[in-house]
């Protein structure tokens, strides 16, 4: 059984807090991130990461810190074998950084109609997630944010090849309940690299996502580390996509402590990796293909790291499953000289 109890995420941590220095300091870095800040619709601002400015892998790290609500230390490691780069995350909040902040979960969009001219859809990550709580996921963490007598700042993170309509703008600051002057939001196109980066930054978001979808109890997760191989921008957006994917669920390994029962952790740990889905074994983008460009006919057990480590707290035991599948990585990304 579990040694102790703990409470909920919902907690006096704010994820919106947390960030400020760190979108203060992605700010600072601006020339030498090479990255652009202008003032978007209704005066928000909105930071360039790799639409018209080069970005860089250093902007990615920042920003996927971000992501993680300011709860997550995200780093760059080089000489890993296999390949020559990865990235590392790791939280001692992971629910709270990965699910309440860092996870795609917000939905927004606008027809060409609203828009006078193309529709626009993103999916929003990011601690301004949880100042509008529009996911039915912060009713199962029990966690919203606030801004202390509404002052503060908040960041949201799309990855889009171009800042959002004023209809959108709109909609977020009703939703976060912030002025024009309190948000920032930050642009990442997956074929860019800082937008590369931070997607690959996600290696243990994506893990808490899947024990989440595995009815794992998340008040039982207690802490969480993760790498995945870091690979460079696609050359499209289809193509970046299919390489941040594959860098997670073939390249991406997690270790989870948790407090729980033994039966449970090690159910966990077999569970986890992405080689238990039926669709595991071939380039992302290639499933993709077949399913038609469905995201939602892919079978879920596949978003996933492609290892899991599991230490019970409770216990003192670890249990592993899965393996990195590289060779797979290097036949997509590597041209041997």
């Amino acid at each position: 059984m579990p040694s102790t109890t703990h409470s909920s995420p919902a907690s006096t941590l704010s994820v919106n807090a947390l960030s400020q220095p760190l979108v203060a300091r992605l700010l600072d870095h601006r020339a030498e991130w090479q990255l652009a800040v202008s003032e978007g619709p209704q005066g928000v601002r909105i930071v360039d990461a790799g639409v018209a400015a080069r970005g860089s892998v250093e902007a990615g790290i920042a920003i996927a810190g971000i992501c993680m609500g300011g709860l997550g230390q995200v780093r760059l490691r080089h000489g890993s074998e296999g390949w020559p780069t990865q990235i590392e995350v790791s939280s001692g909040q992971p629910v709270l950084a990965c699910l309440a902040s860092q996870y795609a979960g917000w939905s927004l969009s606008a027809s060409k109609e609203e828009t006078g001219g193309k529709a626009f859809f993103a999916l929003g990550s990011g601690p301004a997630r949880a100042l509008a709580g529009k996911e039915t996921l912060f009713e199962e963490l029990g966690y919203r944010d606030r801004l202390p007598g509404g002052d503060g700042s908040a960041c949201l993170v799309l990855e889009v090849d171009r800042a959002p309509p004023e209809i959108v703008i709109r909609k977020l600051l009703r939703d976060c309940g912030l002025r024009p002057g309190q948000l920032t939001i930050v642009l990442t196109p997956t074929a860019s690299l800082a937008g590369t980066t931070q997607v690959v930054g996600r290696v243990l978001e994506v893990a808490l996502h899947k024990a989440h979808v595995l009815g794992f109890p998340l008040d039982r997760i207690l802490g969480g580390s993760g790498a995945a191989p870091l690979p460079p921008p696609g050359a499209d957006a289809g193509e970046a996509m299919g390489r941040t994917n594959d860098a997670i669920l073939y390249g991406g390994s997690v270790h989870l402590t948790v407090d729980t029962d033994d039966d449970t952790a090690r159910a966990l740990a077999q569970d986890l990796p992405s080689a238990r889905s039926r669709d595991y074994g071939r380039p992302f983008a290639d499933v993709f293909k077949e399913y038609g460009y469905d995201f939602y006919r892919i079978d879920p057990a596949l978003f996933a790291p492609a290892e899991a480590w599991v230490s019970n707290l409770a216990s003192g035991r670890t249990w592993h499953a899965g393996a990195p599948n590289l060779p797979l990585l290097r036949a997509q990304w590597l041209q041997e000289a």
